[in-house]
């Protein structure tokens, strides 16, 4: 179990504002697909707090979920920590690669700004980052990712959304509810705070999960429960899945997820400061900054995908660039043991040549690669800390929260 600790004791201070209901609190931006994969089902255990610290009521597993649904958090502030650790080997020259690739998208090429969202927060998907965020309702919300020489953030303010970078002096402006067929990203489209990995955690249930109440600790200075998620079956990378709920407003206040290996968090979310009092109407206002080029979010469409560095092409397999028609994946197993499996449209596994190339991307894959046979054949098995790929030689790919074991069985049983 990973105990929770607070990161920042010292109290909000601040008067509550919590609204009845269920609308959604402010979302905002982090790996949501790690989630989605790993906290696959949620069975529910009842059990009761403990005499932890601090002493609050007792409250069944059921109820805390229940109270979690209902949490209805309009107004909000605070800053989160959070680290995500894959496991990922040093990525070289493919590193370099994306960082020049995104930054020519976006530093002088018209195809692209480096404050578009959609690349900019992908930089959440690695390493330990510091986020400032704030909310008004459903139509006002700022995120802010603080990084030691620079700021980058996402407002939305009624139909205006803007994302600014200051390293680049660059902005992406866009109205309404986002440009969906380009690349524009809102600050609630991905997760960021405790409460969005909790949602995906908390999904769905059945007998593949155990739920328990493990007791109460403080949080940012606040009390709350401790909910504890561990899968009961096995076969799986994911250990368990520890939420810090909010004893009186119900909002997750952290998010852990351990790996079944040990170690430290995969992924690890938390206030580290929170406020549930109404931000000032100035933290969503934005004028951008005299000499900012700024990029309309109308000007990216048809520029998707153009990012991708020269010579990726070459190593992915042909079909996965932009999705084959006619493959999408199929489920087999449950719960945690849940195995996606589609057709790559790639005969061969990972292309051979591609190495040859010296490529950074070629490298990339190498580098994870673990050759593996079985009954249905040979291929290369893409391991995380958390999720596993196999990619067999007749371009079959089986993908999960489970290890490279489990993905070889799965494989021969599909022979």
């Amino acid at each position: 179990m990973a105990p929770y600790e607070s990161d920042d004791n010292t109290p909000a201070g601040e008067a509550e504002d919590v609204r009845d209901g269920r609308r959604t609190a402010a979302r905002y931006v982090v790996p949501a697909a790690v989630v989605g994969v790993a906290a696959a089902t949620i069975g529910l255990v009842p059990a009761f707090a403990g005499s932890g610290d601090p002493d609050l009521p007792k409250i069944s597993a059921q109820q805390l979920m229940e109270k979690i649904a209902e949490s209805d958090v309009q107004q909000m502030s605070g800053t989160v920590k959070i680290s995500t650790d894959l496991g990922l080997p040093n990525l070289g020259g493919l590193q370099d690669s994306l960082a020049s690739g995104a930054l020519s998208q976006g530093a002088g090429d018209k195809d692209g700004s480096a404050a578009d969202p959609s690349s900019k927060l992908l930089e959440l998907a690695s390493g330990t980052h510091t986020l400032r965020v704030a909310a008004d309702g459903d139509n006002k919300q700022k995120l802010s990712l603080i990084e030691k020489a620079a700021e980058y953030s996402v407002i939305r303010n009624g139909d205006d959304v803007w994302a600014y970078d200051s390293a680049s002096n660059q902005a992406y402006h866009t109205t309404g509810a986002g440009d969906r067929q380009g690349s524009t990203a809102a600050p609630e489209d991905v997760p960021a705070t405790p409460k969005d990995f909790a949602e995906e955690a908390l999904k769905a249930g059945d007998k593949t999960t155990s739920v328990t109440v493990d007791g109460t600790a403080q949080v940012a200075g606040r009390d709350a429960y401790k909910l504890l998620i561990r899968p009961k079956q096995s076969g799986t990378t994911v250990g368990a899945i520890s939420i810090a709920v909010d004893a009186r407003t119900g909002m997750p206040l952290k998010f852990t997820l351990t790996p079944a290996s040990g170690g430290a968090a995969v992924v690890d979310v938390g206030f580290t400061e929170v406020s549930f009092a109404r931000p000032a109407a100035s933290t969503f206002d934005f004028t951008p900054p005299k000499g900012t080029k700024v990029t309309q979010g109308d000007e990216m469409k048809g520029h998707e995908g153009k990012a991708q560095p020269k010579g990726m092409e070459k190593a992915l397999p042909k079909g996965m660039e932009k999705g084959a028609e006619g493959t999408g994946p199929k489920t087999i197993g449950e719960g945690w043991n849940a195995i996606a499996v589609f057709d790559s449209g790639s005969k061969g596994g990972v292309p051979s040549g591609a190495a040859s190339d010296g490529g950074a991307a070629a490298g990339f894959l190498g580098s994870l690669g673990d050759q593996v046979k079985g009954k249905f054949g040979s291929g290369t098995v893409f391991s995380t800390r958390l999720v596993n790929a196999l990619m067999t030689d007749d371009g079959k790919v089986y993908v999960g929260a489970v290890t490279k074991d489990a993905l070889v069985k799965a494989a021969d049983a599909g022979k």
